[in-house]
């Protein structure tokens, strides 16, 4: 049994204790006053539009055996933890409730604008091959817990820290030793990894996004580089005699990878293309269905170089994943499967079979064949690297006399400046451009495709001619099957695997998969308040 003592013993910046500190804890910490179990903890934390404090009399009303919040209060009838910041704390407290599973397992954190969730799927992978199957996966698809497979949310890529600590109890219940969770800025910042134990750290890159939560974009790299400096923080785990070593595995081609390297780490391994790489990839060949590569390593984890490059031996893999930007998402795999070589029997046709095994990501150039003579794909891409990452790769499936058709749109209460940044992208990379809707929430859905369409014709782009505006996205869908001819290629970005879309402040059921299948077909989706009923 746990005591209210043994949830707040690391839990920093406890500014005061009202009660029994030896109260009884036997339900589990939640944020939400509505999931509150009797004997649970409830953190009254404030929001962006409501203050959790309101909801303490709710919380006790249901059987809270614990307040923990950051207001002075002193006369509740359950024992209360005053703390500096709420949010922060919560996820100490939801680790120690679960006697902090992370500990009990190998744990690989992803972090990145793009790339996340296929990197943490590579190497997930992999670590099922290398381990029987004891590897578990929390990343913006699902959640994989060994035997059993949850779904992670809509629009939320890092659960809760509620969420992410059972999710993690889960696995250890079910005999995983190894977990690869995927990060986000949003994530990090908010505190939900806190409590969470790291022991190798992948960075895939760093580029425009989320501006309008971090303010700036050193904002945005501090919040991703929290990530590292929790490895370095983190509980030194033991495998028999064996003491596993906090590991940096970074995109070396990345202009941001000093700032990551800054942080301390017993091993760095960088990957990439570029020289001075520690893992590298030569004699690349894209093809349609894949990429063919040789990966050669040259690296002493503590810094030391070899005399010359001369007669290293490389080794052969192949991916079904399409692309220059796929290729340093199995780099970043192969590279953290080598940095784990020395804690676990890894071996190269572990690494080979892991990463032949990943047909396809959900939502990530996930093509849809309903029989048509074009290629149809959906990708998750809404960030403008991303975007132009995915738009190069399906240039180099096409054939000579061929067009490549995108529908795009950006989302509303986010980064206004890469609206203009990825209509731009799309001028430049595409024959024929639909902007559409993309989750508007609150905004006019109106404005942001004008900021969209002056970006095209910023690039030389002509309205009517090289690019139009279609408010319902089920009908832009629609208006680009039709044009598609035998041979091009249609693909509809920024929207993935999400099942729902915001418009106001209510989410309609949308699947961009279900919809292009239906364009496909002939008959628009119409599940979204735009369409013309």
């Amino acid at each position: 049994m746990k005591h209210l003592s043994d949830l707040i013993a690391n839990v920093p910046d406890v500014l005061a204790v009202h009660g029994d500190q030896l109260q009884p804890i036997t339900a589990p910490v939640e944020e939400d006053n509505r999931l509150i179990q009797p004997g649970g903890v409830f953190v009254a934390r404030r929001g962006l539009s409501v203050d959790g404090h309101n909801f303490i009399p709710d919380a006790i009303k249901r059987g809270a055996a614990a307040i923990v919040g950051e207001h002075d209060l002193t006369d509740l009838p359950v024992p209360y933890v005053q703390v500096g910041n709420a949010q922060e704390a919560t996820g100490w407290l939801a680790a120690a409730y679960h006697d902090y599973p992370s500990r009990k397992l190998i744990l690989i954190g992803i972090t990145g604008t793009d790339g996340k969730t296929t990197t943490s799927t590579l190497i997930h992978s992999i670590l099922k091959v290398a381990t029987d199957g004891k590897a578990g996966l929390i990343s913006t698809v699902s959640a994989d817990l060994g035997g059993k497979t949850v779904d992670t949310g809509l629009h939320v890529t890092t659960p809760s820290a509620p969420q992410i600590q059972a999710l993690l109890a889960q696995m250890v219940a079910n005999g995983l030793t190894h977990c690869v969770l995927e990060m986000t800025s949003h994530g990090l910042a908010q505190g939900r990894i806190n409590g969470v134990d790291i022991d190798v750290a992948v960075l895939t890159n760093l580029t425009h996004e989320h501006l309008d939560y971090h303010g700036t974009f050193e904002a945005y790299r501090a919040a991703k580089g929290r990530m590292f400096e929790m490895l370095s923080q983190s509980y030194r785990k033991q495998i028999g005699r064996y003491i596993v070593p906090k590991i940096s595995v970074i995109n070396g081609d990345d202009s941001n990878a000093n700032f990551f390297v800054t942080f301390s780490a017993d091993k760095t391994i960088h990957y990439g293309l570029s020289n001075k790489i520690n893992v590298w990839a030569e004699n690349i060949r894209y093809e349609p269905n894949g990429i063919e590569f040789i990966v050669f390593d040259w690296f002493d984890y503590y810094g030391a170089e070899p005399e010359s490059k001369e007669n290293l031996q490389g080794f052969v893999y192949y991916s079904s994943l399409v692309g220059q930007f796929n290729l340093m998402n199995n780099l970043a795999a192969i590279a953290t499967a080598y940095s784990l070589e020395s804690s676990m029997e890894i071996n190269i046709s572990d690494i080979d079979e892991g990463l032949r095994l990943v047909k396809s990501i959900p939502g990530r150039m996930e093509r849809i064949d309903e029989g048509q003579s074009y290629t149809a794909i959906v990708d998750f891409a809404h960030t403008p690297n991303a975007l132009e990452s995915a738009l190069k790769a399906c240039r180099g499936m096409l054939t000579e006399g061929k067009r490549l058709i995108a529908i795009i749109g950006s989302a509303g209460l986010r980064d206004r400046e890469k609206r203009r940044l990825m209509a731009e992208v799309a001028a430049r990379l595409v024959d024929f451009t639909v902007l559409t809707a993309e989750d508007p929430r609150t905004e006019s859905l109106t404005d942001i495709l004008e900021t969209m369409a002056q970006g095209c014709i910023s690039q030389g782009g002509v309205e009517g001619q090289t690019f139009i505006r279609v408010s319902d996205r089920g009908q832009a869908l629609y208006q680009a099957c039709q044009m598609a001819q035998a041979g091009d290629i249609v693909i509809a970005c920024g929207k993935g695997h999400e099942q729902s879309m915001c418009f106001g402040t209510t989410e309609y059921p949308w699947d961009d998969r279900q919809a292009l299948r239906a364009a496909i077909q002939g008959t628009p989706l119409k599940t979204l308040p735009t369409a013309q009923k």
